[in-house]
């Protein structure tokens, strides 16, 4: 298949790209800001430490990107599931990849019967039967889309994955397998897990453009800027789950979420008009009732609270 040219949308939006990962490094500092303010993480740790104290295995981790500094650890050095959260190396590797002229972006990928898995997702819903790579990233991204997931697996090798995991030294973050709708005894019992602490550092990387290099970082957070659930952390942003790709009230967010039974995670890079902080947060509790599902999601929640208080 020929390679077809860019096209003057795909410039654009690689300078939009380019822009925003400028901005999640460089917060613009405050006339009247504070200097020296010390991170007050109270709430979070009261929050975090209730779960933890009634059965939960929580993990928080947040870092200063300009600075290096963590402000905050939790148990970060922990793997937990991570749910969709370990998609994000599935689209490091599509980024990578597109600087290889056998690896078309524009290139078309078929629907195959039995790829499918249900719950998370448009293509499903679509009657588009084909769309091209760059589009089912985009889809990854915006919706966490199962079934774009799982067709960029099969074209790329979840081996691939794997090896691309390991290039940046992560250890304790890995994606394990396809989504599937079961998992038998001999599937990967989860679809990913991941440590706080690297997925604090793979956001931060990727805001200062040290992921592959600096257009495929610049790719992999144009997704990500699409993610349409705000429902964890970020709930706390009062950001408009649809539309917040610019900053809104000085605020400017990237984030991939992790959702399954018993666990809630997120991970993400935010900029205010004093700081930008990568963090991540996993919750691997018993969801044995509603109330016990909603006590995970407002301790997440409160974290939220607290790092926009930090970059502001």
């Amino acid at each position: 298949m020929a390679r077809p040219e860019r096209s003057c949308h795909h410039l654009v939006e690689i300078e939009k790209t380019r822009e925003r990962r400028r901005d999640l490094r460089a917060p613009r500092v405050a006339k009247h800001a504070a200097t020296g303010d010390l991170p007050n993480f109270t709430s979070t740790f009261a929050a975090l430490g209730k779960l933890g104290y009634a059965g939960a295995l929580v993990s928080a981790s947040a870092v200063d990107i300009n600075t290096g500094k963590t402000i905050l650890s939790i148990d970060d050095r922990v793997a937990l599931p991570a749910a969709s959260i370990g998609k994000i190396l599935l689209l490091v590797e599509v980024a990578a990849r597109f600087d290889q002229r056998e690896f078309a972006p524009y290139g078309i990928l078929d629907k195959v019967p039995g790829v499918s898995a249900g719950a998370a997702g448009l293509w499903q819903h679509l009657q588009a039967p084909s769309l091209p790579v760059a589009d089912l990233a985009a889809l990854v991204g915006a919706t966490s889309d199962n079934l774009a997931t799982n067709m960029l697996l099969q074209l790329i090798g979840l081996d691939a994955v794997r090896a691309r995991t390991e290039s940046l030294g992560l250890t304790r973050t890995a994606l394990l397998d396809l989504v599937r709708d079961n998992r038998g005894p001999d599937d990967a019992p989860q679809l990913s897990v991941g440590s706080a602490i690297e997925l604090s550092w793979l956001f931060g990387a990727l805001a200062r453009g040290e992921i592959v290099n600096s257009l495929a970082s610049q790719r992999v957070l144009g997704w990500l800027s699409l993610n349409t659930d705000l429902s964890l952390v970020a709930s706390a942003f009062g950001l408009d789950p649809l539309a917040h790709r610019g900053a809104d009230h000085n605020t400017l967010l990237v984030n991939k979420t992790g959702i399954e039974r018993g666990v809630r995670a997120e991970a993400g890079a935010l900029r205010g008009n004093k700081r930008a902080v990568a963090y991540a947060a996993s919750i691997h509790f018993e969801d044995s009732s509603l109330q016990a599902r909603l006590r995970a999601i407002e301790a997440l929640r409160i974290f939220g609270y607290d790092l926009l208080e930090y970059v502001h």
